[in-house]
């Protein structure tokens, strides 16, 4: 039998507002609204359309004309999420992230904002488009707690590097594995009029980049931690539920005295208190002392969410 599937427009037209003010990439539809069959993603006129079950193509076009008209869009791109494809993306990738809309107009690249910041989206490029917008409130939290010195871990475009640029620090250091990404993060730089030398981005390893800025004494006022659930690398096998303390761990040691951690978690199988529980154990770990500050999630587009966890660890 067919799953049936909700009506978009009722959910999009709650997230209206959001444009008017400044932000025009956002979720349209979220999980919670669909029975976990799908999600939407806005950016500019351009739709992302997620899929958490599978559908026949004609259900998939179907789908995607309603989005379409319920959310205003000029084209819609599909992204397949079966539990598995964080395992295909490298051996499947164009089945689910096809680089042409599958409905409408193509859109290549749109600048989008996010409470009036611009960044550079690519809906058929990949997986992830060039923004998570369900961490918007933590990078509005940077952006508004910005220090001096702050160090972005897994900075995928930067966006929490803008950020942090935009809030007043004076110097934010990018650190990811992809050098591509970092080029990507340097356009979002490039967008809002930031300057940055290209020694701000650090291209390899987080945990060899956090064991090399410790040697050299290097400390930050925040340390940004957004590292994926689950990754496989040539250092092994990265699983968030069991490494996140030795993380944890590796950005207290280049914490200042008195900075704090950004701690984000996108994993629905761990739960807040579990999450809470790893940040204590890095903090053992490292020998600091620290206090949960505050607490966040995804925002209002993501109504009844828990899958993201983000903590702001003070340390002493």
């Amino acid at each position: 039998m067919a799953t049936p599937l909700t009506d978009p427009a009722p959910p999009a037209a709650r997230r209206a507002h959001l444009p008017a003010g400044g932000t025009t990439i956002y979720r349209a539809v979220h999980t919670t609204e669909t029975g976990g069959v799908y999600a939407l993603d806005v950016a500019g006129d351009a739709g992302i359309l997620n899929l958490y079950a599978p559908l026949p193509p004609a259900e998939e076009q179907r789908l995607a004309a309603d989005c379409a008209r319920a959310a205003g869009l000029a084209g819609v791109y599909v992204k397949r999420r079966p539990p598995e494809a964080r395992h295909l993306a490298n051996v499947a990738r164009e089945h689910l992230s096809p680089p042409d809309p599958i409905w409408g107009e193509a859109r290549p690249e749109v600048t989008a904002l996010e409470d009036g910041v611009p960044f550079v989206i690519r809906p058929g490029a990949d997986l992830s488009v060039g923004l998570f917008t369900d961490a918007r409130p933590a990078r509005a939290w940077l952006r508004a707690n910005a220090p001096q010195h702050v160090l972005n871990t897994f900075a995928y475009t930067c966006g929490f590097g803008v950020a942090a640029a935009l809030g007043g620090a004076r110097t934010v250091k990018n650190v990811d594995l992809s050098r591509k990404v970092l080029a990507w993060g340097q356009e979002n730089y490039a967008l809002s009029g930031l300057e940055a030398p290209d020694t701000d981005f650090l291209y390899g390893d987080v945990f060899g980049w956090l064991a090399r800025l410790y040697r050299r004494g290097d400390v930050f006022d925040v340390v940004v931690l957004d590292p994926p659930g689950f990754s496989r690398s040539q250092g092994g096998v990265w699983r968030a539920e069991r490494d996140y303390p030795g993380l944890m761990a590796s950005a207290a040691a280049v914490t200042a005295p008195g900075g704090r951690v950004l701690a984000l978690l996108n994993h629905a199988g761990v739960d807040a208190a579990a999450f809470e529980r790893s940040c204590r154990a890095g903090l053992a770990q490292a020998g600091r002392a620290g206090r949960l500050r505050e607490r966040l999630g995804a925002g209002e587009d993501y109504p009844g969410a828990a899958h993201l966890k983000v903590q702001v660890w003070a340390l002493d």
